[in-house]
């Protein structure tokens, strides 16, 4: 899977994005129980879907990443099932801020994380919609995101800071932390261009008392619809579950 990035007006990749989340559409198959991701470029996807469902008549239920997903599917009349409900999911469409060569991904610049990974992994597929922007040689050029505890953070911080090469920031700050669905915090940590083994930085961050979840997706990913100025492209993943 090559990387090629090309700048390109606003408008232009706010229309490929659009295009993207219609695309991503097509893994989509009438009865299926779907996990309903977060984000810009998704957010098109879970509105194509709810126009599918009025003019086509597909029928569907979801099950959402984030509260902000819950109200956008409720305003489109997509039926929603807890995940306790559903069992397992056929599939999952979701976004991503950065993924590699080895579909491995960065999610939770939203700060859905926690809730995306546990839907991720109750599914039989899981598709990423994202630009092109987002496609990298080597994860950590977008801050990692780790949920944690509030309790006290400063040790937690200082645990994963022992680790990060730079600096881990509290995300809105001491004064007006950014809260989660889920009452968590998020810690933005600056690993740099440098996470070669994503699935033991995942496991060792894990181990580390105070984190609740962590932003990184290893073995998750089945394809990726990506959106780029030379037209939308599915990259499937030769050892998903979707290939």
């Amino acid at each position: 899977m090559s990387v090629a990035h090309v700048d390109s007006d606003v408008s232009d990749i706010e229309a490929l994005k659009r295009e993207a989340g219609i695309t991503a559409c097509d893994f989509v198959k009438n009865g299926m129980k779907l996990g309903l991701g977060t984000g810009s470029t998704v957010r098109y996807t879970v509105l194509e879907i709810g126009r599918r469902m009025a003019e086509e008549g597909l029928s569907v239920v979801g099950v959402p990443t984030s509260e902000a997903t819950r109200q956008l599917a409720e305003s489109l009349g997509i039926p929603l099932v807890t995940l306790a409900d559903a069992g397992t999911l056929d599939l999952v469409i979701d976004g991503a801020d950065e993924f590699d060569a080895e579909f491995a991904l960065i999610k939770g610049g939203g700060g859905a994380l926690t809730r995306e990974k546990i839907v991720a992994q109750s599914s039989d597929g899981m598709v990423v919609v994202a630009d092109d922007s987002k496609q990298v040689e080597c994860l950590g050029a977008f801050d990692l995101p780790i949920e944690i505890l509030p309790f006290e953070w400063r040790r937690t911080s200082e645990r994963i800071g022992a680790i990060c090469a730079g600096a881990v920031s509290l995300r809105g700050g001491e004064e007006a932390p950014f809260v989660t669905d889920n009452g968590g915090w998020i810690l933005d940590c600056r690993f740099g261009a440098l996470i070669d083994d994503p699935a033991t930085l995942e496991s060792t961050l894990l181990d580390i008392a105070g984190v609740v979840e962590v932003g990184l997706f290893v073995g998750i990913c089945d394809a990726v619809v990506m959106a780029s100025t030379g037209g939308i492209i599915t990259l499937v993943n030769p050892s998903g579950r979707l290939a």
